[in-house]
């Protein structure tokens, strides 16, 4: 029965913060994610965040312009400009996220980086939370 309790710990604490997070209407740290997906150009950047949205992976992509980056490949220092994009959206969805752009992204080896939000505006975080579905 302990090993039971143990091993059923972190559902059980998960439940419960979904239990107090509807019923207070905090945030649970973490139930959002950012993620950082770089890209070539302009119009391969706006095509993959297109993607991204029409399969409802992300409430909302930012489309930065060129940045300059440096970067090790195949043991040769390169250098090259890119487009980052900063995609909103759950957590849960970081998975599905990252394999639907590795399957789609012209690089080898793409970029695909999320932090998890701690905190933000409630209303911004409700409206993400609204606009991607649940798994």
């Amino acid at each position: 029965a302990v090993t039971l309790c143990l091993l059923m710990y972190p559902v059980l604490r998960s439940l419960a913060l979904q239990l107090h997070s509807a019923v207070t209407g905090s945030y649970i740290s973490g139930t959002h994610s950012i993620a950082f997906i770089n890209c070539l150009n302009e119009q391969i950047a706006k095509d993959i965040a297109r993607a991204i949205m029409d399969k409802k992976l992300a409430a909302y992509v930012n489309i930065l312009p060129k940045s300059s980056a440096l970067y090790f490949w195949k043991g040769e220092l390169e250098e090259s400009t890119e487009i980052l994009l900063i995609v909103k959206t759950r957590t849960s969805k970081i998975g599905e996220l990252s394999n639907y752009v590795r399957s789609i992204h012209p690089f080898e080896i793409p970029e695909i980086i999320s932090l998890p939000i701690d905190q933000g505006n409630p209303l911004y975080l409700k409206w993400i939370e609204e606009s991607v579905p649940r798994d």
